[in-house]
């Protein structure tokens, strides 16, 4: 088990942000600057039917929430950003879930020290310190928030609940679903498994190979077969094996490109994208986290 007392970590004058400013524009962004496309023509949901909401998790960041508006237990969905945090991409995914009948939840990670989602693509690298201001202890304290948020909830069935993240959020899906047991499923599309060969490790993050032999759920991995992040596949399913987990399993599609889901940038690829989906959708309902009401 990580120690889930949070660091202080950095503050937002530590990057010429004032801490008001860092914590208003998560929710008011809208699709990240730095990976739009201009052919783009994202997916919108609507909010019919549906319960949005900013809610204050106890670890000090907030959270994007959609639910179904009518009464019941519902499953929940811990939705992982990209690096470009909960711009209006990630809350749209949140309301799909929405319409099927999940509670869904999208935590602000980074906003304690910026909202990268309004930077362009000029400014990757001030990104990037955003990004990696948010060491991995903390990370797991703010999903350590949003789990214990899920469960103090009328409206969510504690125990169907399911994680799945993008990019940045594949990795944090598999150290989710090795660190708490409250995951019943998680999906990863296109995480980072182990340090890409060729670059240095990063010795202050945690790479999700390493940690095989605590997965306390099944992860489908999803993920692309011109990325080299997919390099990491072999070694993960020898991890697994070698520690005796299964159920998780690995779909790679050949002809996409990473970023593949996200339909608002140069490298979603749609046939792709809605077979991930289908399959997201399936293995959640195959390992108990399927959409619907109790009473």
């Amino acid at each position: 088990m990580f120690n889930l007392k949070r660091p202080d970590g950095p503050e937002p004058e530590d990057f010429h942000l004032s801490r008001r400013g860092a914590l208003a524009g998560a929710f008011f962004a809208g699709y990240a600057v730095a990976a739009f496309s201009a052919d783009a023509d994202p997916i919108h949901t609507d909010e019919v039917g549906l319960i949005t909401a900013k809610v204050d998790l106890s670890s000090g960041i907030p959270a994007y929430v959609a639910r179904p508006a009518g009464p019941g237990r519902h499953p929940a969905v811990l939705v992982v950003s990209e690096i470009f945090g909960v711009h209006e991409y990630i809350r749209d995914v949140c309301r799909r879930f929405a319409k099927l009948g999940y509670v869904a939840i999208a935590p602000a990670f980074f906003v304690r020290v910026g909202d990268p989602a309004p930077m362009p693509m000029t400014q990757m690298a001030d990104i990037m310190k955003i990004v990696s201001a948010a060491a991995d202890p903390q990370i797991i304290g703010d999903v350590d928030a949003a789990v214990k948020w899920l469960k103090a909830q009328r409206f969510v069935d504690a125990s169907r609940m399911a994680v799945t993240g993008y990019c940045w959020g594949g990795r944090v899906t598999w150290l989710a679903c090795e660190e708490f047991p409250d995951f019943k499923a998680g999906v990863a599309w296109y995480g980072q498994l182990e340090p890409v060969a060729g670059r240095p490790a990063d010795e202050s993050r945690l790479y999700p190979v390493k940690l095989a032999a605590q997965l306390k759920a099944p992860v489908l991995g999803l993920y692309a077969g011109k990325d080299p992040l997919s390099n990491g596949i072999p070694d993960m399913k020898a991890a697994l094996a070698a520690a005796g987990k299964t159920g998780s399993d690995f779909v790679v599609y050949p002809d996409a490109s990473h970023g593949f889901h996200a339909d608002y940038r140069p490298t979603y690829n749609q046939a792709d994208a809605k077979d991930g989906w289908s399959r997201l959708l399936a293995f959640f309902a195959a390992n108990g986290v399927g959409p619907g009401k109790k009473a």
